[in-house]
Order: structure tokens, then C-alpha cells, then sequence
């Protein structure tokens, strides 16, 4: 069994498509371990952005991820669930990304993109550490 960790982002909880992205990876046979609704703050960003500290939009980031709440989810599925998430997610800027994708389909911009997904087992196990602590279900 395979985990990642999922945030749909402020924009896509703003434009109200929470339920269109949760039911797209929900009908590609992935499950919902956990999920909650929360305004994301500096700190919890920093540890999960921390590659981008300094960085000159660093600042822009946490500016749009901490500007209202966002769903935060580990996903479940086959052996590599973080690699069929970012199938689905499509390329990072919604204007290249491919039809059918999330980006794609829903995406307006390159920098509020609507989803967030683990580029790793080794992320996945990172970030979900950093926004589910404790021991593991």
C-alpha cells in the first residue's frame, strides 16, 4: 500500500472544487486516510517549502497558501500512490498541462495551480510527517 500526502489549495478551495479534485483521484482508486480543512500557517510551511527558503517567492508562496484554508489529505492506494497523483495533477503550469489532468482541466495559473502532491515515496513520507504528526494508523 502506497501513501502521499495531497493539498488542494487555497485557489481551488476558493473556486469551490474541492469536491471535483477529491472525486477524480477517488475515482482513480486511490482513499482519503485523512483529510481536514485548515488555514496553513509560516511555520508548518516553511518546514514543508524548506527547499525554497530565501528563495526571491518564497514570500509569494506563503502569502497564497496561508491566505485561507486549504485541504490537507493523505492519500492511499497501490504501491507508488504519490506517482499516480502526479499523473493526475498534470504539470505544474495549467496552461501546458495536458487535457484530462486536474491542471489542465481546471488550472487557470502558474502560481495558484490547485493541487499539491509528493514528488516521492521519500517527500510523501516527509510531508505527511509534517502535517499528520504522531505514529502512523
Amino acid at each position: 500500500m502506497g501513501r502521499t500526502l495531497v493539498i488542494v489549495k487555497p485557489d481551488a478551495v476558493e473556486r469551490g472544487l474541492v469536491g471535483e479534485i477529491l472525486g477524480r483521484l477517488e475515482r482513480k482508486g486511490l482513499a482519503l486516510a485523512a483529510a481536514e480543512l485548515r488555514t496553513l500557517d509560516a511555520d508548518t510551511l516553511a518546514r514543508h517549502y524548506s527547499e525554497h527558503v530565501g528563495k526571491g517567492f518564497y514570500e509569494d508562496l506563503v502569502a497564497f497558501m496561508s491566505r485561507g484554508p486549504a485541504l490537507v489529505a493523505v492519500l492511499e492506494g497501490p504501491r507508488e500512490t504519490w506517482r499516480t497523483v502526479r499523473d493526475l495533477m498534470g504539470t505544474t503550469d495549467p496552461a501546458a498541462a495536458a487535457p484530462g489532468t486536474i491542471r489542465g482541466d481546471l488550472g487557470i495559473d502558474l502560481t495558484e495551480n490547485l493541487i499539491h502532491g509528493s514528488d516521492s515515496e521519500a517527500s510523501a513520507e516527509r510531508e505527511i510527517g509534517i502535517f499528520f504528526p504522531g505514529p502512523p494508523d
